[in-house]
């Protein structure tokens, strides 16, 4: 259901833009290639269960962890606001 100016459909299709984008970003996040023995931020052995597990590691898990917690989103939707796009 859509209303105003906006055809049938439109906001599942920006649902499903977003939740694409959402792969996209994440997939592009994914470690690849060769990985490394040692950390790259603390220079600590990886674990070559780590490394089996996710090929292309380049952190330990410790350093890993704090990467994750610092991980910054941008405010700005690139979109626009959805009730911008359905009036």
């Amino acid at each position: 259901m859509a209303g105003g100016w906006s055809r049938d459909g439109a906001v599942q299709d920006q649902i499903d833009d977003t939740v694409s984008d959402a792969v996209r970003g994440a997939r592009a996040r994914m470690p690849a290639g060769e990985g490394l023995e040692h950390c790259e931020d603390c220079g600590e052995t990886i674990p070559a269960r780590r490394r089996e597990a996710l090929p292309g590691a380049r952190t330990c898990i410790a350093c890993q962890a704090l990467r994750d917690k610092t991980v910054v989103h941008s405010q700005i939707n690139r979109r626009g606001s959805k009730d911008s796009q359905l009036r």
